[in-house]
């Protein structure tokens, strides 16, 4: 029975992560710092759906915390490591940089350093499309230039990309870092937008619309991701002779970049538009300006993740948005 390791196992994203390796008969060692960055009984909540299996083992502590990881490492020897575990937010990186500099940075630091002294045979790593940053040029490709971040939470994440790649090239660890773009869907953060605009539709409250709702997002449902993420494990990374047109892999390493969206960029309000059919309520819109640190667009091309898997993502935003309210109203009872 192979073993996983994934950090952040009480997250969105780390839930269904675990749920989809139990599922395939893997040990899974889910590790979570269970911070109040948002509201715990969500996060307990996700892992009472974990707890049940025997093959699922729940270790809590914080990532940056000097020595865990390489004992965990230690006690568990991982086949493969999906590094999910992060201080989430563009906004709050604004008033708590620490919390960024401590989970994002030092926290990757450990878990390379125990990935180092117990190589795994592939690490994933998760980073953000904020890493683009300034570029303007889109659909954003991997092989593009991303030196511009705009605010402290994307540069901590390219940092990581970074120190993940040096890691690769000195000791030979299989590394392949994620790109999300705007991941949504049941059980998902607080903090994003689907889940703010819904929680106040329903409580007949005004949403704040940034930007006067010029933006755009590549938003990807969280099974699509999911499926993606499953797939790029067995796509480990090799050094190569001469590098792929179009593939992002390392020419000194084994490492590569995999943005994971949905091919398409979404207006907000086509996604406000979403949310108001799915809830059979009109939104109050609070037209505002854009907030510092924020992007107009994010946009994917997702022909590599194509190439290395054979899958697209492919649920439309109707459909996404209509999953999450349906399990917002089972969740909170409405």
């Amino acid at each position: 029975m192979p073993t996983i390791l994934v950090t952040g196992a009480a997250g969105f994203i780390g839930s269904f992560v675990c749920q989809r390796f139990l599922s395939e008969g893997w040990r899974v060692v889910g590790l979570d710092g269970m911070t109040d960055y948002y509201d715990v009984t969500l996060k307990e909540a996700r892992l009472d759906q974990l707890r049940p299996d025997g093959n699922f083992r729940e270790v809590t502590g914080m990532v940056e915390t000097p020595g865990l990881l390489m004992r965990l490492f230690e006690e568990e020897t991982p086949d493969v490591v999906i590094h999910l575990a992060a201080q989430a937010g563009v906004r709050y990186s604004i008033d708590n940089p620490r919390a960024y500099l401590e989970g994002n940075i030092i926290g990757t630091f450990e878990l390379l350093e125990a990935a180092r002294a117990h190589p795994p045979k592939h690490m994933l790593l998760a980073s953000t499309s904020s890493a683009y940053g300034a570029n303007t040029q889109m659909p954003y490709r991997e092989t593009d230039r991303a030196d511009h971040q705009m605010s402290f939470y994307a540069a901590t994440k390219k940092s990581t990309e970074s120190m993940a790649h040096s890691y690769a090239h000195l000791f030979g660890l299989p590394v392949t870092m994620f790109r999300f773009f705007t991941v949504y869907g049941p059980w998902g953060r607080p903090d994003m937008a689907l889940f703010k605009f819904t929680r106040a539709i329903f409580e007949n409250k005004p949403i704040d619309v940034y930007n006067h709702g010029d933006m755009k997002r590549d938003f990807t449902f969280i099974e699509d991701l999911v499926e993606g993420i499953r797939l790029l494990v067995d796509a480990v990374p090799a050094r190569l002779d001469a590098v792929p047109e179009g593939d992002s892999l390392s020419p000194v390493a084994p490492f590569r970049v995999v943005n994971i969206g949905n091919n398409d960029a979404v207006q907000l309000t086509d996604f406000i538009s979403a949310i108001e059919e799915a809830t059979g309520r009109i939104a109050q819109k609070n037209l505002m300006p854009m907030q510092a640190g924020d992007v107009p667009a994010t946009w994917a091309d997702a022909g590599l993740l194509k190439s290395l898997t054979g899958y697209a993502p492919k649920t439309s935003v109707r459909e996404g948005v209509k999953a999450f309210v349906d399990w917002y109203r089972g969740y909170y009872r409405l």
